[in-house]
């Protein structure tokens, strides 16, 4: 009897999650936006899809930086001189959430579904790819038609490169070999539970709670009341202060920023005339942006390749704030009267206040912004609709220039194009350039070339680049990670078989 009342009073004393081992998140959405590691290119998607798959490289748990990347679900792997052949060498041993062993045929199925643009968000990304051939049943090579910079990225944990089984399409959710399982998700919850089976061990945590909470204050609320570990945080600089004030509590900052964005528009009056695109750019004052935010979380940066990404450059067309600028191009443009433009924008806080900023400085130049505020998911609905003239986008990508350039400004990937992505400008002005350096093995020719289309993105008018935006998450002292957090390209900590509660 006093064996079991010292054992409860024991339990009494011990945080609830170390109890159980059952990790608490709380992430700023209605709901999963997709459970498919291919088409997961919505932030509260990206991490927790990151803790279920693996890739045949990773990035190391708290790094974002690709000199880092090491073998994962490959042991070892061989690049040809030239760079356009990988050959991949699977570990044995490892096993699907579902039972089944990693097989090559499931590393081929997983590169070529991911180069599929019917069943993958990111299917420009694989195109260069023109061969995946499973050597034998642990052995797969890849080849590709032109050298690509980054190219081992394509085969990291990160987008496309989430191996999946090739009974994925089976039905269900797509098994992978992670340390954590979907196991349901839906009306604004979803769980994760521990894949014993994981190769690299027994994972600490036992189970993952996802709470999807719109409201930001009602996520702090959840985190200060002791019902959520983790939460995603506000990139702004006075909430990280009040956060890190709090005890028992610490606040990541880390890389890659998510880099923010105003997509404007050529297809529809009145901006597909470039005097009104250039006035709208003169009219916004993005230093100021930056300082509303926060310097500490919100990076000013005036090219359309984010900062710290290969062949990125700040050498491209400068539209300073000038409102005097901006009404006289207008009134060039036959708007002496002003213009009105529509823009869709996300009710989240990392996009509402921002958005309602730039309304403001549009209305001081006589640029009337009409927003369709709604709720997140509708918004990325929305905009692919193509329904909005002016469209505020945040994004992390690998960090090459190419994937931005590709993803954002190639004609390719405008909506209503069958590659469609994220060219919501409709911009076609270096689709040239763009195609010319991915097909460059020459590196300083590339870096050529890829400055270049940022001067010409610019001088069309296609964009705004505002900010690179910092990740910020919240975390009890007691849940340790396992390793130190720099940088985590999916957007959000990797949760490992080593991370626990203490």
């Amino acid at each position: 009897m006093r064996s079991t009342l010292l054992a409860m009073a024991l339990a009494l004393t011990l945080p609830l999650g170390a109890q159980a081992q059952t990790l608490r998140v709380g992430l700023i959405a209605q709901d999963m936006g997709t459970t498919d590691p291919h088409r997961a290119s919505a932030t509260q998607d990206k991490a927790p899809l990151a803790w279920a798959y693996d890739g045949l490289v990773r990035f190391p748990p708290g790094s974002a930086d690709p000199a880092k990347l090491e073998p994962d679900l490959a042991e070892r792997f061989t690049r040809s001189a030239d760079g356009l052949t990988y050959t991949f060498h699977l570990r044995p041993g490892v096993r699907f959430h579902d039972g089944n062993p990693l097989e090559a045929e499931d590393v081929a199925y997983s590169l070529r579904r991911a180069a599929d643009s019917a069943r993958s968000a990111f299917a420009g990304s694989y195109a260069p790819m023109t061969a995946v051939e499973v050597v034998d049943p642990m052995t797969v090579r890849v080849t590709l038609k032109e050298a690509v910079a980054g190219a081992l990225g394509l085969f990291a944990n990160y987008h496309g490169g989430m191996i999946v089984s090739r009974r994925a399409d089976a039905g269900g959710q797509p098994p992978g070999t992670g340390p954590f399982r979907l196991e349901r998700a839906g009306g604004g919850a979803a769980r994760m539970v521990a894949f014993d089976g994981h190769w690299r061990g027994r994972p600490a945590i036992r189970a993952i709670d996802l709470r999807f909470i719109t409201s930001d204050a009602t996520r702090e609320l959840a985190y200060t009341a002791g019902e959520l570990d983790l939460i995603i945080g506000r990139r702004e600089q006075r909430w990280v202060a009040r956060m890190q004030a709090h005890p028992n509590t610490v606040v990541e900052v880390f890389s890659p920023g998510e880099f923010r964005t105003l997509l404007i528009s050529s297809r529809s009056a009145p901006l597909n005339d470039v005097r009104v695109r250039h006035a709208v750019q003169h009219a916004i004052d993005t230093q100021g942006i930056a300082r509303f935010v926060g310097l500490d979380v919100a990076t000013p940066w005036a090219s359309p390749v984010p900062p710290g990404y290969l062949g990125a450059t700040e050498d491209v067309p400068r539209f300073p704030h000038d409102v005097a600028r901006a009404r006289a191009l207008l009134a060039e443009a036959g708007h002496p009267d002003g213009v009105t433009i529509r823009a869709v924008v996300s009710s989240n806080s990392a996009q509402l206040p921002v958005m309602e900023v730039i309304q403001a400085q549009l209305r001081r130049a006589n640029i009337r912004l009409d927003m369709d505020v709604v709720e997140h998911a509708t918004y990325h609905a929305r905009i692919r609709q193509d329904l909005s003239q002016l469209t505020f986008y945040g994004a992390a990508r690998y960090p090459v220039a190419d994937s931005y350039l590709s993803q954002f400004y190639h004609s390719r990937s405008a909506p209503g194009q069958p590659t469609m992505s994220l060219n919501f400008a409709h911009c076609s002005a270096a689709d040239t350039e763009i195609d010319a350096a991915r097909a460059e093995p020459d590196e300083a020719r590339q870096l050529a070339l890829w400055a270049t289309a940022q001067r010409k993105v610019m001088e069309a008018g296609c964009s705004l680049p505002l900010f690179d935006l910092k990740q910020v998450w919240v975390r009890r002292a007691g849940l340790n990670l396992g390793y130190r957090l720099e940088g985590a390209l999916n957007l959000g900590p990797a949760i490992t078989a080593a991370t626990r509660l203490e």
